[in-house]
Order: C-alpha cells, then sequence, then structure tokens
C-alpha cells in the first residue's frame, strides 16, 4: 500500500528565544499570532489554524508535517510503516490539542527526519490577520536535508505517493504531491534538518517590496531576488533566528497533465541552473533536527 498524502500541514520548531521567534515571525515575515500558551506559540498564514509552531527548549526542528484523508488512512499509514519497519510514534490527546489535530503519529525517515502524519487539522475561516503586508496567500512548501537525495526520493515515492518534478544534480530532488511543482523538496546535507519553509505571495511586486524591506531591518538575505528554472518561481530567501530559513515566492509552476510531465535534469554547474536571472546563489542554511525519536 502506498500512503497518500494530502497536504503539507506545519513544522515545529524549539527556540531558546520565544519572544525574539515570535516577533521575526509577526514582525518580519508577516504571520499572525494566532495562539501563545505555556511554551508555544502557533503562527498561521493562511486557513490552517497554524503552518509554524515554536516550542520552547532547545534550539532545532522538532518536526514537519503532512496531513492524511482521514482517520482510516492514518490507521493504514500506520501499519504500513510498522511493516516497513519504521518506528512509529502514536501521538496522544494532549498532543493532538496543541497541534489542532484530531490525531497524529510520528515517525522517522531514512535519514533522522522527525515526520508527522495528521488527520482532521483545524481550518481558521476568518481572514489572517498578517503582522505586515508582505502579500503571504499561503504555506507553500517544506525542504528537508537528506545526505542522499536519491535514496531519500526513493523513500517518499515508494512508501508514499510522492512524485519527483525535476532534479537539481545529486543536490536537489522537488516532489509534489498535488497540482503545485513541489510541495516538498529534499536537499543534500550532512544530516537531518528543515532546509527552509517557504511562503507564497500575490506579485512579484510583494517579493520586491519585501526585498527591500529586509536589507532595510538588517535581515540576513541568503539568495534572491532570483528566478528557479525548474518551477519558474521568482524567490527571496532569507535567514531568521537559530538558523530558521524562510522563503517568498511567487510564480510557481503547476503540473496539471501527470502522464505528459517527464522529470527533467539540471546540472548545478551550469550557471543558471538554480537562477534564471544568474544572481549568486547559496545553499540556504539548514535547521537541524533535534533529538532522534527513541530520544523524545
Amino acid at each position: 500500500m502506498v500512503i497518500h498524502l494530502q497536504d503539507i500541514a506545519y513544522v515545529r520548531s524549539g527556540t531558546t528565544d520565544m519572544a525574539g521567534a515570535v516577533s521575526f515571525a509577526v514582525d518580519i515575515v508577516g504571520l499572525e499570532l494566532i495562539e501563545q500558551t505555556d511554551g508555544q506559540s502557533c503562527l498561521r498564514a493562511d486557513s490552517r489554524h497554524h503552518c509554524l509552531a515554536f516550542v520552547d527548549g532547545q534550539e532545532g526542528v522538532l518536526a514537519t508535517a503532512f496531513t492524511v484523508t482521514d482517520e482510516g488512512a492514518l490507521q493504514d499509514a500506520e501499519r504500513e510503516l510498522e511493516m516497513l519497519g519504521v518506528k512509529v510514534v502514536r501521538g496522544d490527546k494532549a498532543g493532538a490539542a496543541a497541534r489542532h489535530v484530531r490525531d497524529y503519529l510520528a515517525f522517522e525517515d531514512p535519514f533522522g527526519n522527525i515526520v508527522e502524519l495528521v488527520t482532521d487539522q483545524v481550518q481558521v475561516p476568518s481572514p489572517v490577520r498578517f503582522g505586515r503586508e508582505a502579500g503571504i496567500t499561503e504555506f507553500g512548501h517544506l525542504c528537508v536535508d537528506a545526505p542522499d537525495v536519491r535514496t531519500a526520493y526513493k523513500f517518499w515515492s515508494t512508501v508514499f505517493d510522492a512524485r519527483v518534478s525535476d532534479w537539481i544534480g545529486d543536490l536537489a530532488c522537488l516532489m509534489r504531491i498535488d497540482p503545485m511543482h513541489h510541495k516538498l523538496a529534499v536537499f543534500r546535507g550532512d544530516g537531518p534538518g528543515l532546509c527552509h519553509l517557504n511562503f507564497q505571495v500575490g506579485s512579484i511586486d510583494d517579493v520586491m517590496r519585501s526585498w527591500h524591506f529586509l536589507r532595510e531591518h538588517d535581515v540576513e538575505i541568503e539568495m534572491g531576488p532570483g528566478r528557479h528554472p525548474q518551477s519558474t518561481a521568482i524567490f527571496l530567501y532569507f535567514k531568521g533566528p537559530e538558523g530558521l530559513t524562510y522563503e517568498y515566492s511567487f510564480g510557481v509552476r503547476e503540473i496539471t497533465d501527470e502522464q505528459a510531465w517527464r522529470p527533467r535534469y539540471f546540472d548545478p554547474a551550469e550557471p543558471d541552473s538554480i537562477d534564471l536571472w544568474r544572481g549568486p546563489t547559496s545553499r540556504p542554511g539548514t535547521q537541524p533536527q533535534l533529538a532522534r525519536l527513541g530520544d523524545r
């Protein structure tokens, strides 16, 4: 059985400075602080209750999460993962309440990235009260690290139903779970971690206004503005507190004809393989994965 991924859900990140992490996410990135409880802050970008949760504790990524369709799908996923020898930890009621989902489980991918599968992620119908006018329209994608992107692709495309859209040599695999060019990317890295989380914005003007805004506020810009040839998205990567990388992008390609699409291979040595505009490029930094699942 192949496990169907419905959508991305959220990122959970540990922080030693809750006030600083939240202030950057609201005042600089533009997210809405929708809930703050003892030890956790939830931030919103679209109809999901939250796409980013900061948790008091050690600095580093705690988990990335995807939704599955219902309780039966979650149970099937649990059985399938256990049959494959993957360690699975089923969530409890308190954990589900903190995540604003009905139920969830956690597992490790082959490289130590902790991933959660959730059902019934709470939706909030009221408009987002953005921290600033960055033009954010939705939580776009997430990117994790692995030392071998080919092996990572085999895992995500055989255990799950992710499909490769494009390769950037052996440096990155860009995968889709719906028509969006990629909702999940795996970048080559020394160990498990979160490479970046992406927010779609409404126009190229939003990207450029944010570029000026970030520079005025002395935020470290890691790459961009530029345009990715794979997704056609105009991008801007920038560094937040404690090594968390954010990205704005606009104009991402949608793949609507599954039968016709053929994954392409881009040589990272080519001058425009990362940025069609041939600006300076560098790999986004990674927030390392915290303790292994068995050590929680």
